[in-house]
């Protein structure tokens, strides 16, 4: 065959060029016949799928980027801190960590919400939401950092709930938030051991929770 033809049966079966030069056997050309059939699927360069070198981003400057977006400020309190001054515990000690506090006046605290928290096996297993008592649970511990300690306080003394009014929850709160939650004192009587609180929770610099609360603080301090 004429080296022009066998160029031109070549591309048109598609198949590589070294196909061509096979003996030409009977036995081996029915072998390799239905091969030669099969169209090749197009594939782009390789070099076409390579970014260049100047294109690549090191690796974890997207994580670094998104990490600068989220970060706390440094806390003035951590869970080692805040065990000290509350009596709850797991599963049911809500503040991460106290990112300002003011004492007698206020406090600025964290939750940190997971979706392996024992609460969303049922609350729901489908949709999991952060219960609106444990929110409000939450801002109550937020409130008792603060009462919980002096001038209103002495160390080791309990607080209780005393009421809680004007509750409003503005969104629901699923495992990935943090929820920024401010506790203020606007009443105390110490004679009676009576505290009263306003308290708002953010998420994404968006209210998500809101009441005022009324604790009622143990008059004797507990025995050793």
């Amino acid at each position: 065959m004429h080296s022009s033809y066998l160029l031109a049966a070549v591309a048109a079966a598609s198949i590589p060029l070294s196909s061509a030069f096979l003996p030409a056997s009977p036995a081996l050309a029915t072998r390799t016949a239905a091969p030669a059939l099969a169209l090749s699927p197009m594939r782009a360069p390789l070099s076409a799928l390579r970014m260049a070198d100047d294109d690549k981003a090191p690796v974890g400057a997207a994580a670094e980027k998104y990490s600068k977006g989220i970060a706390h400020p440094d806390p003035v309190l951590v869970d080692a801190d805040i065990r000290k001054i509350l009596p709850h515990r797991y599963p049911f000690l809500l503040v991460d960590k106290v990112l300002e506090y003011v004492p007698g006046e206020m406090a600025v605290a964290i939750k940190c919400i997971t979706a392996n928290e024992p609460q969303f096996t049922g609350h729901f297993p489908d949709r999991p939401i952060m219960p609106g008592v444990l929110q409000i649970e939450a801002m109550a511990q937020v409130g008792g950092i603060v009462a919980l300690q002096p001038p209103m306080a002495e160390p080791g003394q309990d607080f209780f709930f005393g009421g809680v009014d004007n509750v409003k929850w503005r969104r629901p709160l699923v495992p990935g938030d943090v929820l920024v939650m401010e506790m203020r004192v606007s009443a105390f009587k110490k004679r009676f051991g009576i505290c009263k609180m306003s308290g708002k929770g953010y998420v994404d610099g968006n209210i998500a929770v809101e009441g005022d609360f009324t604790f009622a603080l143990a008059k004797t301090k507990k025995e050793e």
